[in-house]
């Protein structure tokens, strides 16, 4: 699983924000709910349980907005 999270983390920008369109923001939410587990981060477990159905909505704007400013997904600390 950390190995998932570091395939992420080590993307180029380009395809993190390839993977903001909408439909592919699923991948974001997979990625919280990966990093929660395997870093025990119940927060961030959470977020990304309650990011699936709202990601396809308003989320995939927050993380295009936020990786390409910080390159990296909010509120996945």
């Amino acid at each position: 699983m950390k190995g998932f999270v570091k395939w992420l983390d080590d993307a180029p920008v380009w395809l993190k924000l390839v993977f903001c369109i909408p439909l592919l923001d699923i991948i974001w939410a997979v990625y919280r709910i990966v990093k929660g587990i395997a870093y025990k981060k119940t927060l961030v477990l959470i977020i990304g349980i309650l990011w699936i159905i709202p990601g396809a909505f308003f989320g995939w704007l927050i993380d295009l907005i936020s990786i390409a400013i910080m390159r990296k997904p909010i509120l996945a600390d």
